[in-house]
C-alpha cells in the first residue's frame, strides 16, 4: 500500500492578480492563511484553477515557492507540473521538488495529446524524475485526452504515482478504477458536484473550487463521508449543489475568483483570454451564495 497523500478537501487554490496582471503576494497569503485557519487538508498550487496556462516559468516557480513557505507543513502542498511537453513538465516537476513540495499534481497532455501509450512514457518520464508522490489529473473536458482504465492500472505500478485527480464525470468509470487499482492508486473527485458519489465507492477526498469560497464546509463534508456518515455528508452536497453549479457557470476560475471578491478578497480578474462575467451571470453567482449564507 502507497502513502496517502491527504484525505479530505484539498483546495484547488486560486491566484489572487492585481490589477496590471501580476500576482498579488500579499492577498495570496492571506487567501492560504484563511483556508488553513477553516479547516482545509491540502493546498494545491498552480494548477487550473490558479491560472497556471498564464503563467511565466518564473512566475510558476515563484508562486510554488511562496506557498510552500507560507503554508509552513501546516497541511500538504500540491505542485502543479503538469505540460504537454514532457520535458517541461519534468524539469518544473524536479524544481518544485527543489522548493519543498510534497507532492505533484499532473495533467495529461493537451492540445498535441497522445495515445495511451505515450501518456504512460509521459507521466513515467515524470515520475522516474522525482522522489515525491504524484497525482495524476485526468480532465478530458479541457485536454481532448481521456486516460483509460487499462493505462491507469500500468501506471499504479509505479511507486511514486500515487493517487489521480478525476474529474471526468463519469461515475462508471470511475468505479472501475477503483475496483481495478485498489490501494495502489487513491481517487480524488475533481468535481465538486460528485464528491459524495466518489467518495462513497472510496474515494479519498475532493481538490475542490468550492473550498475556496467555503473551506470549512468543503472540508465537513468529506470528513462525513470518510466517517461512513454518509447521510449528513449528503445534505451537505445537495446544500451548495447550486452553488457549485454557479461556480461553473462561466470558465472557470472566473466565476470563484468573482465570488472571492464578493466576499471581500482581493482575488482581482483572470488573465486574458479569460474575461469577467456578464452582470446576469454574477447576479445569479450572488444569488447562490446568498442562499447558502456566504453573504447577506
Amino acid at each position: 500500500m502507497k502513502n496517502t497523500v491527504f484525505t479530505g478537501a484539498g483546495v484547488a487554490i486560486v491566484t489572487p492578480m492585481n490589477a496590471d496582471g501580476s500576482i498579488n503576494y500579499d492577498e495570496f497569503g492571506r487567501i492560504i492563511d484563511f483556508q488553513i485557519d477553516n479547516s482545509t487538508d491540502a493546498i494545491i498550487v498552480c494548477g487550473t484553477t490558479g491560472e497556471s496556462a498564464t503563467m511565466t516559468d518564473e512566475e510558476h516557480v515563484e508562486c510554488i515557492r511562496y506557498c510552500v513557505d507560507r503554508v509552513n507543513k501546516r497541511v500538504p502542498v500540491i505542485a502543479g507540473t503538469g505540460s504537454n511537453d514532457t520535458k517541461y513538465a519534468v524539469d518544473l516537476s524536479v524544481e518544485a521538488e527543489k522548493l519543498g513540495a510534497d507532492a505533484l499534481l499532473v495533467v495529461t497532455p493537451y492540445y498535441n495529446k497522445t495515445s495511451q501509450r505515450g501518456l504512460i512514457a509521459h507521466f513515467t518520464a515524470i515520475a522516474d524524475s522525482v522522489n515525491i508522490p504524484i497525482i495524476l489529473y485526468n480532465v478530458p473536458s479541457r485536454t481532448g485526452v481521456n486516460i483509460s482504465l487499462d493505462t491507469y492500472d500500468i501506471l499504479a505500478n509505479h511507486k511514486n504515482i500515487v493517487a489521480v485527480k478525476e474529474a471526468s464525470g463519469n461515475i462508471s468509470s470511475i468505479a472501475k478504477i477503483i475496483e481495478k487499482c485498489g490501494d495502489r492508486l487513491d481517487v480524488y473527485s475533481g468535481n465538486d458536484d460528485q464528491i459524495i458519489p466518489i467518495m462513497s465507492l472510496g474515494g479519498k477526498g475532493v481538490i475542490s473550487v468550492l473550498s475556496n469560497v467555503c473551506p470549512k464546509e468543503t472540508h465537513e463534508m468529506a470528513q462525513l463521508c470518510l466517517d461512513n456518515n454518509f447521510a449528513e455528508a449528503a445534505k451537505l452536497q445537495i446544500k451548495y449543489l447550486d452553488l457549485c453549479t454557479n461556480l461553473f457557470i462561466d470558465v472557470n476560475p472566473i466565476p470563484v475568483k468573482e465570488a472571492m471578491n464578493i466576499m471581500g478578497f482581493n482575488a482581482g480578474e483572470c488573465r486574458l483570454p479569460l474575461l469577467k462575467m456578464e452582470q446576469s451571470k454574477i447576479d445569479s453567482l450572488t444569488a447562490s451564495m446568498k442562499n447558502v449564507g456566504l453573504i447577506k
